[in-house]
């Protein structure tokens, strides 16, 4: 039922969006600032984000629990690197232990987003369904949003066209868009691509009573790949010598370590890189697959992520026959299957398209300021969360060489400490503005292609601080040392009103 004009509801803090970053952000807000009211606003019918959304067989993390978990909720199950299920279980405990369910609106999606001056407010335009299923609209009016959306379009996944796709007489998948207990059973599958869903689907579609009978991976560009053990045994060790809450922060400072000196490692020596990955995946492979062919990409160590296998399932299912990897183009799709540049046909019944993912700041909201646009690449980051030409705007922006939640605890902090000091001083807006001529750089340092089209959509960041964030949660929490107000942040009252702002909207 929609509001009428006037009405909208007030709040202290709206958080957009309840996946893992939001619901994190949420009990991070709420405990710092109990008495103010937040509001936790989630388009689809449950909590989960990504873990809700992407449903192909095997989905899972390709970081490791303990560091993508929360620093404040122990990761108890057994298994590091976790499918999509037991991600979701974990966040809907976080939900129910933390009583977000208080503060949590399902069905809400932000359309719009107006900040007025002269209120020092934000008007956000939210559209619901009911129960029944009935559309209607509200809004909600708030001193400050927390933007925790994620970085890509949920509704359209990315696919190139394939010339003769209409022709392809089996089905065609996307990974986002993975129907219901679709039936793969028996059938002979070409996955297109060579990140981290395709080395995910691979041996995910051959386990099991409903396997495929074949599964091919086609790529263009190979990808390192490397085995990780899917159980942390020396986590269980600590957990049961030290308990659940210590062998848990041992565990995640143990991992936050051994990445970072494993990705310096990679990227100061990259030749040297190259060859131990070579060493590790020629280990793994059978006879009759190239690894020079196959597993040789043309760009150094973590110039893209590298891709896990928990246990090596991918190169088990290589090995063991069921599977295997193409390294071609694409001249065309056709009835059977796919013609590929070499001349050489891969026939199929179903082809899944792992081809990547639109980029997408801000959920798509395109926010404006007195009226005029402001559009994510219009801006620069303050400390990588801060929006220039924002006023009381943070955004949740990962790590894209660790665990992307890490940075999580980082970004929380500078908005509490901006709001504490909103607070103390009865200011009602910060405003974070750039210095004049500035160098800026991209926010992204990897190239892989999802990144690549989106470079132009993408805020900019400077080169030193406040203005600056690394891609790593070490180098990047060296940032977050001490004082996080700067003078680039410009504070002012311009609605005359006091810090206790619940309630002064009529």
């Amino acid at each position: 039922m929609t509001k009428p004009t006037g009405s909208a509801e007030p709040a202290d803090i709206v958080v957009i969006g309840a996946g893992i970053s939001g619901i994190g952000a949420a009990r991070n807000l709420r405990s710092d600032f109990p008495d103010k009211k937040i509001i936790l606003l989630e388009s689809r019918d449950t909590v989960g984000g990504t873990w809700d959304l992407f449903r192909y067989p095997g989905i899972r993390s390709d970081s490791d629990l303990h560091t993508y978990g929360y620093d404040f909720k122990p990761w108890k199950h057994r298994s590091a690197i976790a499918e999509g299920s037991l991600i979701r279980e974990y966040l809907d405990e976080t939900v129910t232990e933390f009583g977000l369910d208080e503060m949590l609106r399902l069905r809400h999606r932000v359309t719009a987003a107006d900040w007025s001056s002269t209120e020092a407010r934000w008007t956000l335009r939210v559209t619901t369904v009911d129960d029944a299923g009935v559309e209607g609209e509200t809004a909600i009016k708030t001193r400050f949003v927390f933007n925790a959306t994620g970085y890509y379009n949920y509704d359209e996944g990315y696919t190139p066209s394939f010339e003769g796709r209409e022709g392809f007489r089996g089905d065609v998948l996307h990974p986002q868009h993975w129907p219901q207990d679709y039936d793969y059973s028996g059938k002979r599958v070409v996955i297109i691509g060579s990140g981290a869903t395709a080395v995910t689907l691979l041996p995910a579609m051959l386990m099991g009573d409903g396997a495929a009978a074949h599964v091919t991976m086609l790529q263009r560009t190979p990808s390192y790949i490397v085995s990780a053990p899917r159980s942390d045994n020396l986590s269980v060790r600590l957990t049961e010598l030290l308990g659940e809450k210590t062998g848990y922060r041992l565990t995640r400072l143990k991992n936050i370590w051994f990445e970072h000196l494993l990705i310096t490692t990679l990227r100061r020596f990259p030749n040297f890189g190259r060859t131990q990955l070579r060493k590790w995946t020629l280990a793994q492979l059978p006879d009759r697959v190239d690894v020079d062919v196959h597993f040789n990409p043309p760009y150094a160590p973590w110039d893209q992520r590298l891709c896990v296998t928990p246990d090596g399932e991918f190169f088990s299912a290589l090995r063991d026959g069921s599977a295997d990897v193409v390294t071609d183009r694409i001249d065309r799709f056709t009835e059977k299957g796919i013609l590929l540049r070499s001349g050489q046909t891969l026939e199929a019944d179903l082809i899944v398209t792992a081809t990547g993912m639109n980029m997408q700041m801000l959920g798509g909201i395109v926010p404006t300021v007195d009226g005029v646009e402001t559009r994510p690449s219009d801006t620069i980051l303050y400390r990588g969360a801060l929006l220039s030409g924002l006023p009381n705007w943070a955004m949740m922006l990962g790590y894209t060489k660790s665990s992307w939640t890490l940075r999580l605890s980082n970004v929380c902090r500078l908005v509490s400490d901006v709001l504490r000091h909103m607070d103390a001083n009865g200011y009602d807006t910060v405003l974070p503005e750039a210095p004049k001529g500035m160098p800026t750089q991209g926010i992204l340092d990897l190239t892989s292609g999802y990144m690549q089209r989106a470079l132009a959509d993408l805020p900019q960041q400077g080169t030193a601080l406040p203005w600056q964030m690394h891609t790593t949660f070490v180098k990047d929490s060296r940032l977050f040392k001490g004082q996080l107000i700067h003078d680039d942040l410009h504070f002012s009252t311009r609605a005359g009103v006091g810090p206790d702002l619940v309630g002064a909207d009529s």
